[in-house]
């Protein structure tokens, strides 16, 4: 199995004529996040033979220079956003982990599918592109990767993400779930709950080779 056959086969039950037709006039009219060319990044950098780890975030970044396809990712050279500034606060206590940058293409290499529920945003407008057709696509590949994979980790912050629990088959999967990491939750439980060395423990339990959490290629 690969992308394109799983895109395909979604595609096949679902018409998402009405979503490109929408992105065409907001690309063309508006503001945009990410480039139209780093949408499926997630896909592109992560090949579906590679998943080991999956982590679901909510939008993309609406602020320039921010987004470039991968969840809580941000380009090379930007500020910390807060979420990101403590999970790597989280990695350096669970595992003395000191990250540089704030853009996550390493991850991505090392089997991380960094997806976001929404993969496209409006400029300084956050969730503005709920409901357009995203979730449903998004959902069918976290089913996807459940059925057609085994000894994933999906890591879920966060209410929004825990609904997707049901479409994981956890008889051959591991879900690791916690409160999100945005400053307005993350001492309610994320700070503390060893995400990253609970992830490679079960990797490695399932003879696959850890993350290399501390990876720093660039896109």
């Amino acid at each position: 199995m690969n992308w394109e056959q799983i895109f395909h086969e979604i595609k096949q039950q679902y018409d998402y004529s009405a979503l490109d037709e929408f992105l065409e006039n907001e690309y063309a009219t508006k503001t945009i996040y990410p480039e139209r060319e780093n949408i499926y990044n997630a896909f592109k950098f992560t090949p579906f033979e590679s998943v080991k780890v999956v982590i679901i975030g909510q939008d993309p970044y609406h602020g320039p220079n921010q987004a470039h396809g991968l969840a809580f990712s941000v380009m090379d050279g930007e500020k910390l956003p807060p979420s990101l500034r403590n999970m790597y606060q989280e990695l350096e206590s669970d595992m003395g982990i000191m990250r540089q940058t704030g853009e996550l293409t390493g991850w991505a290499y090392e089997g991380v599918l960094l997806l976001n529920n929404v993969l496209t945003v409006r400029a300084h407008e956050a969730h503005s592109h709920k409901d357009i057709g995203w979730e449903q696509f998004t959902t069918e590949i976290v089913k996807a990767i459940s059925q057609y994979k085994e000894n994933v980790v999906f890591i879920l912050w966060g209410k929004p993400a825990q609904k997707l629990i049901p479409l994981i088959d956890t008889s051959k999967h591991k879900v690791i779930k916690s409160v999100h990491p945005s400053p307005l939750s993350a001492y309610r439980g994320f700070f503390g709950s060893k995400p990253y060395s609970e992830t490679n423990a079960y990797l490695v339990e399932h003879n696959k080779a850890p993350i290399d959490w501390g990876r720093e290629d660039k896109q």
